[in-house]
């Protein structure tokens, strides 16, 4: 890469930025500053949630995703390359802190002492103070530099802020792991830490427990057998918790009852991943008749359901899943939303997606059978093909004439320009050339600004042998299982789509 190259990913970001800087001074708001928390669960003043909302716009969010991208290339291209090793052959050491101030409510602690911070060793103390509180845990003596090492690293990747040596406050990106609980309640009731909360608190815990212990196990699994096709030797889960059992099936284990119940919570924090317009926009939901039904298959305690069914009062929407979490649905949301509820908008159901699709009855509908929409999001990347075939076969069974399927997932584009010359059989419908410009110096997937797609595939593939797919391989799969995709709608700003199927 030449000089004119680097200059040309420094325009980038200038240009970036110049977006930004339009959109937030035509409504007189300042960008938010990294250094100033926001926490959702708090009410804020009309220009703090509208300069907040601003982010999200389409120009401000594409911009953002133009400046990550071009600092990562720049990163990459200009650091020095054993420095870059350390840091990614080490990534399991922030993973592993980052797991330690979400388990000790670090970000809680910090929220309750205010913008001036605590020393470590006033964090060390409220931490052993919450764990005196649990029932059979041993007394810890903590050491506070130790608090200082951790939190000095988390620093340096600004997820904290050291104010003063010694001295932490949290910052915008600590704010967003914040549950929003009281101290107090914490200590009352640990373990409905993320009961009435927006899961991201839940989204960490499970990512630095379950998963972070089976990834590491994924080359040994690899090298055993997971390279093949249909892997012969189970999944990382049994190398990690000595388990024969699929992940869902171990979830609802004896003594996983809080794994199970934080599962639920963290696929709601997952919400994060779109932008909720885009699912609100993804399907023309304001199309279907009063009360045409639309089953959310896999739906976990109803968050897409949710949404949706706020935007759209003419709907019904049942959620299924399999009976264990469908047993603590309801009580997840605690008192939120409990109109949609109450109403019977948002209805729970126990069905297995791997078992054929039986009719049911509905108050104010009658018998189910045959539904307007099978909404499937994030579904078809926790399981393998031949799985995924399965799902759809049994939903193309259930389905009516007129019954479309919406399948919400990544559909991930190449690192490479894609000319869409290999299609065969198929429609390229969904296929995008690049995610850049033409004459751009960015990688056409957008690089660090679409990592998180990327991450969420090796993910896929550690805990169910399963993946992201591209637009090739949806369209391949969907086909096989008697769908044919009529539309395809990306999302803004991520790699998320929005597929449509009708029954053939």
């Amino acid at each position: 890469m030449t000089i004119s190259d680097l200059r040309a990913l420094h325009a980038v970001i200038g240009q970036a930025i110049d977006q930004i800087e339009s959109v937030y001074k035509n409504d007189g708001l300042e960008y938010p500053s990294l250094d100033v928390p926001y926490y959702s669960s708090q009410k804020h003043s009309p220009d703090v949630e509208k300069a907040e909302a601003l982010k999200l716009e389409p120009a401000v969010f594409g911009a953002a995703n133009q400046i990550v991208a071009a600092c990562g290339q720049l990163t990459a291209t200009v650091h020095k390359p054993f420095f870059q090793l350390v840091e990614i052959m080490n990534g399991s050491n922030i993973v592993a802190f980052f797991t330690f101030v979400e388990q000790t409510h670090i970000p809680e602690i910090l929220r309750e002492a205010g913008p001036a911070g605590l020393s470590t060793k006033e964090i060390a103390a409220k931490v052993a103070e919450i764990r005196a509180s649990i029932p059979g845990t041993p007394a810890l003596n903590i050491d506070p530099s130790k608090i200082g090492h951790i939190l000095r690293l988390l620093a340096t990747y600004h997820w904290v802020r050291e104010v003063t040596p010694d001295v932490f406050t949290n910052n915008r990106l600590t704010a967003f792991i914040d549950s929003g609980k009281p101290i107090e309640e914490l200590k009352a009731a640990p373990q409905k830490k993320y009961d009435g909360t927006d899961g991201v608190a839940a989204f960490a815990g499970l990512t630095g427990d379950e998963v972070f212990k089976m990834m590491s196990y994924l080359p040994q699994w690899l090298l055993e057998g997971g390279l093949e096709t249909n892997a012969p030797n189970g999944l990382p889960l049994k190398y990690a918790f000595n388990t024969p059992l699929k992940y869902y099936e171990w979830l609802e284990e004896p003594g996983n009852e809080f794994r199970l119940t934080r599962f639920g919570h963290a696929m709601n924090g997952t919400r994060y991943w779109e932008v909720a317009e885009n699912i609100i926009h993804g399907f023309p939901w304001n199309d279907l008749a009063k009360d045409s039904v639309v089953i959310d298959i896999g739906g976990g305690i109803g968050s897409v359901s949710v949404i949706l069914a706020q935007a759209y009062p003419h709907l019904k929407f049942v959620v299924e899943d399999r009976a264990g979490v469908v047993a603590i649905a309801r009580e997840a949301w605690g008192t939120k939303n409990a109109e949609l509820f109450d109403s019977g908008r948002v209805t729970f159901h126990a069905q297995d997606f791997l078992e054929e699709h039986k009719p049911f009855e509905l108050a104010g509908v009658g018998t189910v059978s045959q539904p307007s929409v099978f909404l499937a999001r994030a579904v078809a990347h926790n399981w393998p093909d031949k799985d995924v075939k399965v799902i759809l076969s049994i939903l193309r069974r259930a389905a009516g004439p007129h019954t479309k399927l919406l399948l919400v997932d990544n559909l991930l584009p190449y690192a490479c320009i894609d000319d869409k010359t290999d299609m065969e059989g198929g429609s390229s419908e969904g296929a995008v050339r690049s995610l850049v410009p033409e004459g751009s110096p960015l990688l056409p997937n957008l690089g660090k600004a679409s990592a998180n797609g990327y991450i969420l595939d090796s993910s896929m593939l550690g805990l169910f042998d399963a993946k992201e797919r591209t637009y090739r391989e949806m369209d391949a799969l969907t086909q096989s299982a008697g769908w044919k995709i009529t539309n395809v709608k990306r999302a803004v700003g991520s790699l998320w789509a929005y597929t449509t199927c009708v029954p053939v």
